[in-house]
């Protein structure tokens, strides 16, 4: 497929809900599928249906409920997995299965015991299967990453035979460089007969820190689907960021790729997500952390009051954000202390500031963070030396 639209396929209700700790409840599922699919995502991965019976009901549920994104649900390779999956997407306008193997020689030798030739078959005979509930035919090539590029194309042109309608290239592991990671999507594109048949799908994880960087880079070489989570959340270091890879593109046009994704509910989700997970955010959080758009040191606050793009390169609007933040801090200078001061009342001479200042300085050096009621505080001690107009 030659289309510059990237798909962005949600698996926080499956691969994000694996975190420990973190189970959700069908009616919490469903509260953040209705939102992903306000959100605009285009698949909504909404669980294993085997794996348990609240898995199956929440799966159906959101099969229920949700009328634009397509629906997608995890399987082995087992024909019980895809039947009981078949059976959750009954109500699903758009449903989609989701099979696949590991094709990594760790995968083969120790998890199957097998052959290539062997998974090979069982691969075929997955996708063939499903393809008899369902035409949207996900497979996923667990432990891509780490996975020979010839076998990875032999495996992915015998699925496609077989009816697969989308490639989901995993780095399952973490452990791909970006140009290892892009190489291997630009070696299935032209390696792989009828490829241009299908959508190849980035799935990466963050073992390295390298998640969204891998998936980008999947992007710019073919790939048109990017398998992440609100909140980047998942098993172990956790999965591609939603917000990251979407801003990321949304920032870079001259990438020619976009999304569907309304960025302006970006940080309303997240919040959403950590809520129900009960998952803190670190505050530098790329995109939606509390710090995101929040500024201490002085000599970026003075750049960010006379022009916020000196020193942002995305207007916090954009992804649901209200403003940007002044921090007041031992770093902060005076232009900060008389941003601040006018936001609450006081609007400052450039000798009652210097004044102010010296007093504020005193004042941060005794803690990490000056609020509005400590900037009152100070406005009062100064008044003693120099009245302050307040307007």
């Amino acid at each position: 497929m030659q289309d510059n639209k990237v798909q962005i396929f949600d698996t926080t209700l499956r691969d994000g809900e694996q975190v420990p700790g973190c189970k959700l409840n069908t009616k919490q599922k469903l509260v953040i599928a209705e939102r992903l699919d306000v959100l605009g995502v285009d698949v909504i991965e909404a669980g294993f249906p085997v794996s348990s019976p609240g898995d199956f009901e929440s799966v159906n549920e959101i099969s229920k409920m949700v009328k634009n994104a397509t629906i997608c649900g995890l399987t082995r390779a087992v024909k019980k997995d895809i039947e009981i999956a078949a059976k959750a997407l009954k109500y699903a306008v758009k449903p989609r299965i989701h099979t696949g193997i590991g094709t990594s020689p760790t995968h083969i030798k120790y998890k199957f015991n097998a052959s290539q030739d062997e998974v090979i078959q069982r691969a075929k005979e997955a996708v063939s299967y499903a393809k008899n509930f369902v035409d949207d035919i996900e497979f996923y090539a667990e432990d891509a990453g780490r996975t020979d590029n010839v076998f990875l194309a032999k495996i992915c042109e015998e699925v496609i035979k077989s009816g697969a309608t989308v490639l989901n290239i995993p780095d399952t592991t973490g452990y791909c460089l970006p140009e290892e990671y892009g190489a291997k999507i630009k070696y299935l594109k032209e390696h792989v007969k009828d490829i241009e048949k299908v959508t190849i799908s980035c799935h990466c994880h963050n073992d390295l820190g390298l998640a969204t960087a891998n998936s980008i880079a999947g992007v710019i070489n073919g790939a048109r689907q990017i398998e992440c989570t609100i909140n980047g959340v998942g098993e172990r270091a956790g999965n591609t960021a939603l917000e990251e890879v979407v801003m990321i593109l949304k920032q870079h046009p001259y990438l020619n790729l976009h999304t569907d994704i309304n960025t302006k509910k970006l940080y309303d989700i997240s919040q959403l997500v950590k809520n129900e997970m009960g998952i803190y955010i670190q505050p530098n959080k790329a995109i939606v952390g509390e710090n995101a758009f929040a500024h201490s040191s002085g000599i970026h606050q003075d750049g960010v009051i006379k022009n916020r793009e000196t020193y942002e390169i995305m207007n916090p609007k954009d992804v649901g954000v209200d403003k940007s933040k002044i921090v007041l801090t031992a770093r902060s200078g005076r232009a900060a202390l008389a941003y601040r001061a006018k936001n609450i009342g006081y609007n400052l001479t450039k000798i009652q500031l210097d004044e102010a200042y010296k007093t504020f300085l005193k004042f941060a050096d005794k803690q990490k963070k000056v609020i509005d009621e400590d900037v009152h505080f100070i406005m009062e001690q100064v008044n003693k030396i120099s009245k302050i107009a307040t307007i």
